[in-house]
């Protein structure tokens, strides 16, 4: 689903995350983007619990033949999924599994700036980036940018989880769409309603998001 358009029936991602001790709340620096952030989500750990893994990637290409089923497509066809290192590629490898779509990724070669493109491919080739969450983008960014190198079209990217700190507008400007499964704003929500977590982190948390939001 795009971002904004939190569906309840998808927060069961958060209450498994919660369950995985995904979701911890301190004070956090994740690259450039979030810094000192009161929470931070690490969606590796789906890697932990399979059943959630695979139901994670179902939800993603639910929503994906849902994107591209309308009669105007929000999401254009593709011939290949490419995961992001590293959070991406564990979702990457399950959404090709249930939706046999070959798979490709780059692999940072140490003799050269320029990472290897791993996976078979021809020129022309539409790609599908996926990635486990997105804060300010760079990394979906600069994965779009070396398969565009070698001829390849990138016009979506799919995370589970969109930190809502400009990595949409970052895309955006970039020719690249978004669609999100979850927000960290409905995260937020939904621990604090089920008082999984306190209300003193859930507003601090809140604020912070706020505060960073317009910053990118």
């Amino acid at each position: 689903m795009a971002a904004g358009d939190d569906r309840v029936a998808n927060l069961w991602l958060a209450d498994e995350l919660w369950r995985l001790g995904a979701i911890q709340f301190g004070d956090f620096t994740i690259g450039n983007t979030a810094v000192h952030s009161p929470v931070y989500v690490n969606l590796r750990l789906l890697i932990s619990s399979p059943a959630a893994l695979r139901r994670a990637a179902e939800v993603m290409l639910q929503e994906v033949r849902t994107l591209q089923s309308m009669r105007h497509p929000h999401l254009a066809p593709y011939d290949l999924v490419a995961g992001v290192p590293f959070g991406g590629l564990h979702l990457a490898t399950a959404f090709s599994l249930i939706s046999d779509t070959p798979m490709i990724y780059l692999h940072p070669e140490k003799k050269s700036r320029r990472a290897i493109i791993e996976g078979r491919y021809e020129d022309g080739q539409t790609v599908l980036i996926i990635d486990d969450l997105i804060t300010g983008g760079h990394s979906i960014v600069q994965t779009a940018s070396r398969l565009e190198a070698d001829n390849l079209i990138v016009e979506d990217a799919v995370v589970l989880l969109d930190r809502q700190q400009g990595g949409r507008e970052r895309l955006s400007r970039h020719g690249i769409n978004l669609v999100s499964i979850l927000t960290l704003e409905s995260v937020l929500h939904y621990l604090g309603s089920s008082h999984k977590i306190s209300a003193e982190w859930y507003h601090k948390s809140l604020e912070y998001l706020q505060k960073n939001r317009s910053g990118y």
